[in-house]
């Protein structure tokens, strides 16, 4: 009778790793013989927790906070530049005006061009100084433009002023 050979090495002993392999490693590093890496086919194992995506610079809140308040300024600043360019302030003779509002306390008088059909009134006279009544408006109109209709007087501003006016059409 004969006997069979032995089956697999007959050098091995039992279930042991190759030599220099530790025990419940794989015998050969994974592909490119480096270690997996994020981003890298199979990393990570299924069922892991995926890690978010890193994200570029964030903008702190300081930051935001000081260019929502330059913008602001900006605003305010362009505004009240753009809304005093029409107004009584930079009348001169000659300029037509339009009223904007039938308050007479505040008739938001604004220049526009004399052809424009919103044109009411042509300035006369423009007088600068300090007017406490009506009458003295008047007087002082009186002695620069004769046909003057209406007096308009600003103060509280930077500069006090009259304007002496008469019906444009």
């Amino acid at each position: 009778m004969t006997t069979p050979p032995p089956q697999g090495n007959p050098f091995a002993q039992g279930q042991q790793q190759p030599y220099g392999q530790p025990q419940g490693q794989a015998p050969y590093p994974p592909q490119g013989g480096f270690p997996q890496q994020a981003g890298q086919p199979g990393f990570p194992p299924p069922g892991a927790p995926v890690p978010p995506p890193q994200q570029g610079r964030k903008l702190s809140f300081k930051t935001i906070k000081n260019i929502v308040i330059v913008l602001i300024v900006a605003g305010v600043a362009i505004g009240g530049y753009i809304s005093s360019q029409d107004d009584a302030q930079t009348a001169a003779v000659g300029d037509c005006m339009h009223r904007g509002s039938t308050d007479d306390n505040n008739p938001d008088l604004e220049v526009v061009d004399c052809a424009d059909a919103k044109a009411q009134y042509k300035v006369l006279a423009k007088i600068e100084g300090s007017f406490l009544t009506e009458t003295l408006a008047s007087s002082k109109c009186e002695a620069e433009a004769k046909d003057f209709q209406y007096t308009y007087t600003e103060s509280g501003d930077s500069k006090d002023f009259l304007l002496c006016l008469k019906d444009y059409k």
